[in-house]
């Protein structure tokens, strides 16, 4: 093809002589090994005469050598953007100027000129005579096109590479043909290019590309040319196979504002549809499926793409197949996205260490739960509770109905309430924190009854005080009841109460509910437990009890149960008994026996007294208590007091005497009945009415009172 800008071309212009008034009379370029010199190699272009050449490369570098046609001081050559002049024009022995000069993007430079200048006169004037020589470039490159597969599909772009040696000397446009049995377009990606067809019409059908360059060469004729040798390629076009197209979204809400207003969707290959027009789409490739929903073409886009408007009528899963977009009942491409409706949260439950599912959402400061949402197309959504920390889990649980999340609580959280939300939206649920409320073991709680506070956990059994208690107080280190990573909380208390004597009858009983002790620093919640309920210091047993503590009798005992409230914990808890005894060494009482068959003797007496008479002794006796055992006599007892030998006379005989005596016993006492004993007697005394001492040892029956 020539080039149809009405350009005038000429053949070259031998023998002809310089121009009047010319500077230079003769320019020749040597590129590699091939010399183009003026007027040999010169052409006529628009009325103009130019030097041609040809260039391999864009920076191609060439040797300049210019001929003046008269007498000059020195020769220049102005500098240009579309070379650099690497070499000053030095002058040769034959008259003429060399020098090298290097082009810049000769593809991309259509005109090129070489500006020659005389230098300063002897006089130092600046030149006025100068001559401008036109360049002309001209370059041979090839273009080829190889396709391995002439198999085309109707509405199916296949795209194929160009081979050529010089991909920037190609004419790009950029833009489809239109009406052709296959329609073509040509583009420049990275340093190739790339063959874009369209099939329109099946059957076997010849693609011709004419394709113009950018810098021409000289054909046959000597004449300039643009046009690149005809390429045919020979295709087989056959009818159009389903081609799936990419969705700039993958999922589209199935609500009721997505069934009348619509979704913007931008769908690819778009200049295949028709604009304004509805098409259908239905899950099944096969006519009469159920309308998924329907795309509405509105406008075509940049990169092949159309904008739609997607109204839809059912909801689709990717998972389930694809989705088919019809013209009419005949299925024309396929493409998948979801169409579900938008995540909703109906239920949420919460698991506890060790627990159950429950629907209670109480969960408390640095415990780890598990949190389970359910509801509808929840991997939809963006879900998280408000300041919880996130665990990871090798067990979780993930679908469009269940999800599962392993979450912990911060020590330090500050919020009762923790919305659950999707993304920034609530979703209507909350987790409430809940202080914890466990029982902790009562070793926080001490008693001091005379001695000083002691922990209630190491008074294992009865306690046998000696002294008078003055009072029972209950304290409480409220710093041991949280640690660091592992709270307790509130620890609700039960105290009751119960005094008895020696007899272990009642004598008082209290029962104090809801006694509240309160964790304190360094518990990270300290500031959370505090309110009115709290005990605020110690407990004092004599502020319940009518009969003070210290009003109370030898062996009586104050016995005290400290348990958890079942009730405030759902579990028993811990429960301590602190029996507190008022034991005693000795005991000091009264005591009438009846001697009987006592064996009495005097010093300097040669018999023992009769055995038959019954006496009366009335002592003032001490008792000795076993230790460690509670209100329990030795079996000894140590008297003194007054002895009625005799008192009771069995027998008629006169010799049998009667005296009144003051005595020193001990008895021992080997059977105890209730308030009767049978002690055995031994000591002795002194007879008043006699007016002598004695010793006694015998049998008799006591009687306590």
């Amino acid at each position: 093809m020539l080039l149809g800008l009405g350009l005038a071309l000429a053949g070259p212009a031998r023998g002809q002589a310089a121009a009047p008034g010319a500077l230079v009379r003769g320019v020749t370029l040597t590129l590699d090994t091939t010399r183009y010199a003026q007027p040999a190699q010169q052409l006529t272009v628009a009325g103009e005469p130019r030097l041609y050449f040809y260039y391999r490369t864009d920076d191609q570098a060439a040797e300049l050598r210019a001929t003046p046609t008269g007498p000059v001081r020195s020769l220049r050559l102005l500098p240009s953007a579309d070379y650099k002049l690497q070499d000053s024009l030095v002058r040769a022995a034959d008259g003429s100027y060399r020098g090298t000069i290097r082009f810049r993007n000769l593809t991309a430079t259509p005109f090129v000129q070489l500006v020659f200048v005389a230098g300063a006169d002897s006089a130092g004037r600046p030149p006025r005579q100068q001559q401008i020589v036109s360049l002309l470039p001209l370059t041979r490159s090839s273009l080829d096109l190889r396709v391995p597969n002439s198999e085309l599909f109707v509405g199916e772009e296949r795209v194929v590479d160009l081979s050529t040696d010089n991909p920037g000397n190609v004419r790009v446009t950029n833009t489809w043909t239109r009406g052709q049995d296959i329609d073509y377009k040509i583009t420049r990606e990275g340093p190739g290019l790339r063959l874009h067809l369209l099939p329109n019409n099946p059957g076997p059908h010849a693609l011709v590309l004419n394709l113009l360059a950018e810098r021409p060469r000289l054909d046959a004729d000597g004449k300039l040319t643009y046009a690149y040798p005809p390429l045919r390629q020979d295709f087989t076009v056959k009818a159009s196979r389903l081609r799936f197209l990419s969705v700039d979204r993958k999922d589209i809400a199935f609500d009721e504002a997505g069934r009348l207003q619509g979704t913007e969707l931008i769908l690819d290959d778009g200049q295949s549809f028709d604009l304004h027009r509805t098409y259908r789409l239905e899950a099944q490739q096969e006519p009469g499926g159920a309308l998924v929903a329907e795309l509405y073409t509105r406008n075509y886009l940049t990169n092949n793409r159309v904008l739609c408007q997607l109204r839809v009528f059912n909801p689709h899963r990717q998972t389930a197949g694809y989705l088919y977009i019809k013209d009419g009942d005949v299925a024309r491409y396929i493409t998948n996205f979801d169409i579900a409706p938008r995540p909703h949260v109906t239920a949420v439950s919460v698991l506890h260490r060790g627990g159950d599912w429950t629907s209670n959402l109480a969960v408390g400061p640095g415990e780890i739960v598990d949190v389970r949402l359910e509801g509808e197309s929840l991997l939809k959504g963006r879900f998280h509770v408000e300041d919880l920390l996130s665990v990871p889990s090798d067990s979780s649980v993930r679908s469009d109905n269940s999800l599962v999340y392993r979450m912990q609580v911060p020590l330090g959280v500050v919020r009762r309430r923790l919305a659950i939300l999707e993304g920034a939206t609530p979703t209507g649920f909350v987790l409430t924190v809940r202080e914890a409320q466990r029982p902790h073991p009562l070793n926080f709680v001490s008693v001091s009854y005379g001695e000083g506070p002691l922990p209630v956990t190491r008074l294992s059994g009865p306690v046998l005080y000696q002294h008078s208690i003055p009072d029972v107080v209950f304290s409480f280190n409220t710093a041991a009841i949280d640690e660091a990573t592992t709270l307790y909380g509130k620890q609700y208390l039960t105290m009751d109460v119960r005094v008895v004597d020696a007899k272990n009858n009642l004598l008082a009983q209290k029962t104090v509910d809801n006694l509240v002790i309160c964790p304190s620093d360094p518990s990270p919640r300290a500031a959370y437990y505090q309110d009115k309920q709290c005990q605020s210091g110690p407990f004092s047993l004599n502020t319940l009890l009518a009969r003070k503590t210290y009003e109370l009798d030898d062996w009586s005992r104050i016995i005290i149960t400290i348990k958890h409230n079942a009730g405030q914990y759902g579990e028993p808890g811990y429960t301590q008994l602190v029996d507190l005894v008022l034991s005693r060494r000795t005991s000091f009482d009264i005591d009438v026996s009846f001697p009987a068959g006592l064996l009495t003797r005097s010093p300097g007496d040669t018999g023992y007294g009769s055995f038959a008479g019954i006496s009366i002794a009335t002592l003032a006796q001490l008792s000795f208590y076993s230790p460690g055992r509670i209100n329990h006599l030795r079996p000894y007892k140590i008297g003194a007091g007054f002895v009625a030998l005799n008192a009771f006379n069995l027998t008629d005989n006169a010799a049998v005497k009667r005296d009144l005596g003051i005595v020193v016993l001990g008895s021992v006492t080997p059977v105890r009945t209730g308030r009767l004993t049978f002690p055995l007697y031994l000591g002795g005394g002194y007879l008043l009415t006699a007016g002598k001492p004695f010793f006694l040892l015998g049998p008799g029956i006591g009687v306590s009172l």
